[in-house]
């Protein structure tokens, strides 16, 4: 019996175009599965990245798209996949930023939207308020297992969305919950991505002692909005293992869960916490 699982992360370019962002998506999960990924996870804003208001304006249509599409590629490719942040309507004008994870009958294994809202002022002509469209989710967090290969295996991951992964209780929460697996799907910006996406992410490996799986947006979307790129995987132990760059398509890796209780056997800093 094999304990690895391939896991693909998706590294996009999503417009303010529905049906253009979907069909992208599609192509890489695509060829994901034919390289053998058994696990796919899409970047947040994977289906419509741009213009904030005209996103609210059609959340329902994206929504709904998601919500056929996701069930549906899954079922078809015989794979989970990581829907990593879509808007869906939260009343009061404002949108949920939600990801799923549908498992590799097309079932919804889990739901999480996010809690962390990107409100900074970087400098004078570069400001982001995210709670002024985006209702924060439920801080209500657990792990959940996905299920894998011919023999029932399984492993057991934790969601997050982007600018969650500064806040670093979230994940110490998904680890004693069981996390193996830690997803960051983001849309980081340029110049945040540059001072501090790689670390970030090494330093939620380290201290979980898990892997971290981060899907990521590069370039242009719209007609300002910038991402940095450098979609990752990183080994629980802090190294990269695959750095997408800034090109469009995918990395993979495959996890080995059998490393990952060696790892924890030799350091367990997880069992020697006191808060």
């Amino acid at each position: 019996m094999s304990s690895n699982i391939s896991v693909a992360a998706l590294q996009l370019n999503s417009q303010p175009d529905i049906d253009r962002s979907l069909k992208e998506c599609e192509q890489w999960i695509r060829r994901a599965c034919d390289a053998g990924a058994q696990l796919a996870a899409l970047p947040e804003n994977f289906a419509f990245l741009g213009n904030e208001r005209l996103m609210r304006e059609q959340s329902q249509e994206v929504a709904d798209a998601v919500a056929e599409v996701m069930p549906s590629w899954s079922a078809r490719f015989k794979m989970s996949i990581l829907a990593g942040g879509f808007p869906v309507p939260a009343g009061d004008g404002k949108v949920y930023n939600r990801s799923i994870l549908t498992g590799k009958d097309g079932n919804i294994l889990a739901q999480y939207d996010k809690i962390h809202l990107f409100d900074v002022e970087l400098s004078a002509d570069e400001h982001y308020r995210e709670s002024d469209y985006v209702m924060p989710g439920k801080a209500e967090i657990s792990a959940v297992s996905i299920s894998y290969g011919q023999s029932g295996e399984s492993i057991r991951a934790g969601l997050s969305i982007c600018y969650d992964i500064r806040f670093p209780e979230l994940y110490r929460k998904l680890a004693a919950d069981g996390a193996e697996l830690l997803f960051v799907p983001a849309a980081f910006t340029r110049t945040t991505g540059k001072m501090h996406w790689e670390i970030l992410l090494r330093a939620r490996a380290i201290e979980n002692t898990s892997w971290v799986v981060a899907p990521a947006q590069t370039g242009v979307h719209g007609k300002k909005r910038e991402t940095f790129g450098h979609a990752m995987i990183i080994h629980p132990d802090g190294r990269v293992l695959k750095d997408a760059g800034t090109e469009t398509g995918f990395i993979m890796h495959e996890l080995n869960r059998e490393e990952l209780a060696d790892i924890r056997k030799k350091l367990p800093s997880l069992k020697h916490r006191k808060l």
